[in-house]
């Protein structure tokens, strides 16, 4: 069978994977400022499990049935407050720094972001679905090369309904480490976009993000600047995540 490889840079593209067949696709979602970049924190740093919700009011409904769970998540970059919810504030925003052992360990955390949990939920379909950043990039990339899924999609949750530089350069470090073993195969040129564009920014991504749309959000807001150089550290944490058939992000065993 011939291998595919091919990018996804914006929401109306990942939004239109309902009238695709992803039965034999491997999904890796990235959105690196910041919801995939907490969530593989967060299980690096001892949670249990991690379930991505759409809407406060599925996060709320989850906490009812299931109070010891984590209330997580952010609107407009800010952590998710009780006017937003009409009494209580949520127990964590979404800055990777915030999930540190102390406070997450054992614990499940239900997370409703703006772009990631809508990308990650757009691609249920597929037969598998790996939580994609720069923090885990080395793993990721060892587990597809061992595994060498036939289809595979590198979704960029995007910024808004438009492309995030961040996410497209995470593909395009993604694709650089894995092309040897797709190259032959059906390439989009969504794929060879993204590979040929993280060369060039790759040695200062610092740099880069100061001319992103999210990156330059959070480093206009002293509280948050520092999650930029937290999101873009390469290969810091060694494990491999995927959103299971449960709708739970676990650690891939």
């Amino acid at each position: 069978m011939s291998k595919s490889l091919e990018v996804l840079f914006t929401p109306a593209e990942y939004n239109a994977l309902s009238q695709r067949d992803l039965s034999d696709s491997l999904c890796v979602v990235f959105d690196i400022l910041r919801a995939t970049s907490t969530m593989v924190t967060a299980l690096a740093n001892g949670a249990t499990a991690i379930i991505p919700v759409a809407e406060i009011s599925e996060a709320l409904a989850i906490r009812q049935r299931q109070p010891a769970v984590l209330l997580a998540g952010e609107r407009d970059g800010m952590r998710i407050r009780a006017a937003q919810t009409g009494g209580i504030d949520f127990d964590l925003g979404n800055s990777p720094r915030e999930y540190i052992r102390e406070r997450v360990d054992g614990k499940t955390i239900v997370i409703t972001t703006t772009n990631g949990t809508r990308a990650l939920r757009a691609c249920a379909t597929a037969k598998k679905v790996l939580i994609g950043s720069f923090l885990n990039l080395r793993s990721i990339a060892s587990w597809i090369r061992d595994q060498l899924p036939p289809h595979l999609l590198l979704v960029c949750s995007g910024t808004h309904e438009q492309a995030a530089l961040e996410d497209t350069l995470a593909a395009g470090a993604l694709c650089e480490k894995i092309w040897p073993h797709y190259a032959l195969g059906r390439i989009a040129d969504s794929a060879e976009i993204s590979r040929r564009i993280y060369p060039l920014l790759q040695s200062d991504l610092y740099g880069a993000m100061r001319h992103s749309r999210n990156g330059q959000r959070l480093l206009a807001n002293p509280a948050l600047r520092e999650d930029v150089r937290t999101c873009i550290q390469r290969e810091t944490i060694s494990l491999v995540a995927e959103l299971c058939k449960d709708g739970m992000v676990k650690k891939l065993e």
